[in-house]
């Protein structure tokens, strides 16, 4: 098959904002760079949240600053509310991630704020954004389950994605924050919210909690979906989720697509690569499955 998928990289935001520890800032100037260097051209580096909230990724700014860019690569931010945008501003960041929940629990847990109190905080940011030509995407938390409410209906789904769409985003990513979707469900989510909203504006992002995230994606992709989020290491979390682990590890994604002959533009070994270098600065070995086959096939040669 000669499909195109796109892949967007969270490990150094969404991977890091999990770790235990603090993370050197040259370590992630170099993560984004080997990412860069393997041929990602989404990378979601960081978040411009108060860094008493999320103390993992206080040195955004710094990171943004060190960054060698490259020509052709996006480099993307989470950004809560106003002050954040101005920050990322200065940081001149290439697209605005902006984020709530499809559960009025999580929303609550996560922002402080219920979902009909979260839009006008959104909109300045994305009307922001937007005037100064920047790409902005939507992240939908417990699009497919909430650790408080559990299965989320379809219907507040769709109310979320049709209100930020109206509000201005370029593109909406469904995320299975507890890592509690099943294919089946992937399937009648996508076929949905496919009746108000092209679903090249729309992106998967899965936890891999259950064992479930490649089957899902995979779902998602036979629904019509091609934009998709991953992990390196398979590296995150959510810390106001509870159960939450980590993302879908991209080295697997990697190995999905390339298997079925999609086209990723990612050099699937130099990203293993970057998996153990990754594994060298963390201290700890990560856990996926393309990682796992690639330390045996050392050990055992």
């Amino acid at each position: 098959m000669a499909e195109r998928v796109w892949l967007r990289e969270v490990g150094p935001r969404d991977g890091l904002q999990n770790e235990p520890g603090v993370i050197d800032t040259a370590v992630k100037v170099e993560l984004v760079e080997r990412l860069m260097d393997a041929g990602l051209t989404s990378i979601e580096v960081s978040s411009f949240v108060h860094p008493k909230w999320i103390p993992q990724l206080a040195d955004a700014d710094e990171v943004f600053a060190r960054i060698r860019r490259r020509p052709g690569v996006e480099l993307s931010a989470l950004v809560p509310n106003e002050r954040g945008l101005a920050r990322a501003l200065a940081a001149k960041v290439d697209a605005v991630h902006v984020f709530m929940s499809a559960s009025e629990s999580h929303n609550l847990k996560n922002i402080n704020k219920t979902i009909a109190e979260t839009y006008p905080v959104l909109r300045p940011v994305i009307e922001g954004a937007k005037a100064e030509g920047l790409v902005v995407r939507g992240y939908v938390s417990t699009a497919f389950g909430c650790p408080y409410e559990g299965r989320v209906p379809v219907s507040q789904v769709l109310a979320v994605v049709e209100r930020l769409f109206e509000l201005g985003v370029d593109e909406v990513a469904l995320g299975d924050t507890i890592g509690v979707a099943v294919p089946t469900q992937v399937a009648d989510v996508v076929r949905e919210v496919a009746r108000i909203a092209p679903l090249d504006r729309i992106s998967l992002h899965f936890h891999d909690t259950r064992g479930m995230a490649i089957a899902n994606l995979y779902a998602g992709f036979l629904a019509g979906v091609r934009r998709f989020d991953g992990s390196v290491g398979g590296l995150g979390g959510c810390p106001y989720a509870p159960g939450a682990s980590g993302n879908v590890a991209m080295e697997d994604v990697l190995y999905l697509f390339h298997g079925m002959g999609a086209e990723t533009g990612v050099d699937a070994e130099q990203y293993l690569d970057v998996v153990a270098w990754l594994e060298g600065k963390l201290g700890k070995p990560l856990s996926s499955h393309a990682r796992q086959v690639a330390r045996s096939a050392c050990q055992t040669t």
